[in-house]
């Protein structure tokens, strides 16, 4: 046996449970909905009590749950929720790409699609626009959640905790028009939660305007925030209204395509 067997056949044997567990899910498909115990023996090769046992394993974490009448078992719930974060994690972005380049189109100018993770703001797409402009904002870049249009988009819609726990915190400031203060900047998510937009100038380059709104998915739960980007001399207020409402369109637009999504897939 050489080396990369040996470790890989020693990897296994330290991890046999999960592999065994992983097997036992990757048996279920269209023409096996539901399994016995003494197909899974058959399967693993092992003692049907041994195979009762990974499935009771299974079933206590939700991976599975018994079929009507005790006559094997099917997929569970827990399934059903890493399946609708995978969809958001990874059609999100299939779903935005088209719209986000329709809003480039439209208005000229970059387009980001962002996401808040935690306390912090992931760039998950860009578009470039016909604007000569350089952004920092780059795919998998982490932004910060308390400056610029996208990042107070998705703090504004965030959960109460999440906004009380950032504010609870000291706030960076990037440029003379970062609000750092914590009543200030509360009085500030409020009313972009009341116009469904936010508009920033400089607050985290000082020579960008930003404008997002926010994307929901099923419940009215914030999923990301659809965003562009221009050097802010070149737009003025009235302007920066129009714009406005169509990133509001294509942010509507997009929760439409995750809500329906979400509903056909469930």
């Amino acid at each position: 046996m050489s080396g990369i067997d040996s470790q890989a056949s020693g990897y296994r044997s330290r991890n046999s449970t999960a592999d065994r567990a992983l097997d036992i899910l990757l048996m279920f498909d269209d023409d096996a909905p539901v399994l016995s115990a003494s197909r899974v023996a058959e399967h693993l090769n092992v003692a049907r009590s041994t195979a009762y046992r990974y499935l009771q394993s299974l079933t206590s974490t939700g991976f599975l749950e018994e079929n009507d009448g005790g006559s094997g078992f099917r997929l569970g719930p827990r399934v059903l929720d890493l399946a609708r974060l995978a969809r958001k994690g990874i059609g999100l972005s299939d779903l935005a790409r088209p719209i986000m380049r329709e809003l480039v189109q439209e208005t000229g100018f970059p387009v980001l699609l962002t996401r808040r993770t935690g306390s912090s703001v992931v760039c998950l797409e860009r578009e470039e626009g016909g604007q000569a402009l350089r952004l920092s904002y780059e795919r998998g870049q982490v932004l910060p959640i308390n400056a610029g249009a996208a990042a107070l988009s998705l703090l504004a819609w965030a959960p109460v905790e999440v906004v009380e726990e950032v504010l609870r915190q000291p706030l960076a400031r990037f440029t003379d028009a970062t609000v750092i203060d914590a009543e200030r900047l509360r009085e500030r998510l409020s009313q972009i939660r009341e116009q469904g937009y936010a508009i920033s100038r400089g607050e985290l380059d000082p020579d960008v305007l930003g404008v997002a709104a926010p994307v929901f998915g099923e419940d009215d739960t914030l999923v990301a925030a659809v965003s562009i980007a221009a050097l802010s001399h070149r737009v003025s207020d009235a302007q920066a209204a129009d714009v406005a409402q169509s990133v509001i369109r294509a942010a509507r637009e997009l929760t439409t395509q995750v809500t329906r999504l979400e509903v056909a897939t469930v």
